[in-house]
């Protein structure tokens, strides 16, 4: 008997902005930098990609490519997109 499957996605478990720094912040920490694009696109989905590009002031077909599977933002359009999340960058030293 084949198990059944269930269709699931991340955006409908980021409803809070701690949920949503909570996966950000998990992301950051596995060091890597595609999954980090993931995540933080994964959050502006959860938001709405179109409120996101307007408070973010990018056009929205912008930010789903940069976002998308092997997207490549800048440095400058994660920041923008982190604030238009209400979400802050913060860095502290490593722990050896």
């Amino acid at each position: 008997m084949k198990p059944k499957l269930y269709n699931w996605n991340i955006e409908s478990e980021l409803k809070t902005p701690e949920d949503r720094a909570a996966y950000i912040e998990a992301a950051m920490e596995e060091h890597d930098p595609e999954f980090m694009v993931t995540a933080l696109g994964d959050v502006a989905r959860a938001e709405g990609m179109s409120k996101v590009a307007r408070r973010a002031k990018v056009t929205r077909e912008n930010l789903y490519k940069a976002f998308a599977h092997g997207g490549n933002p800048t440095i400058s359009t994660m920041m923008r997109v982190l604030n238009a999340l209400g979400l802050t960058l913060r860095v502290s030293p490593a722990v050896s």
